[in-house]
């Protein structure tokens, strides 16, 4: 048997793939009402890592205060919810 086919296969790995950081919106309900979240205070309170190269916002939790959020990317019921408590979205990329 040829030794390329006795040898262990290994996976892909996409070389040109985005690490994107989750938070969910349970998380930002620390932040007090009308603060403007981004990517650098998620970073600087620890809720993500700075290596990532962008930040989701998905729609598990509540929240039940007014944020404006300012994020490269949001999931629709995230959006939903954020809108329903009074708050607004900005999407950056």
């Amino acid at each position: 048997m040829p030794l390329t086919r006795r040898l262990p296969k290994r996976g892909f790995r996409n070389p040109f793939r985005r690490d994107i950081a989750v938070i969910n919106i349970g998380q930002l309900g620390i932040f007090p009402q009308g603060t403007v979240i981004d990517e650098e205070l998620l970073a600087t309170s620890g809720l993500i890592r700075r290596k990532a190269q962008g930040v989701k916002v998905l729609g598990k939790g509540n929240i039940d205060h007014a944020l404006s959020i300012k994020v490269g990317f949001i999931s629709k019921g995230a959006k939903e919810k954020i809108i329903n408590a009074g708050g607004s979205i900005v999407e950056v990329s």
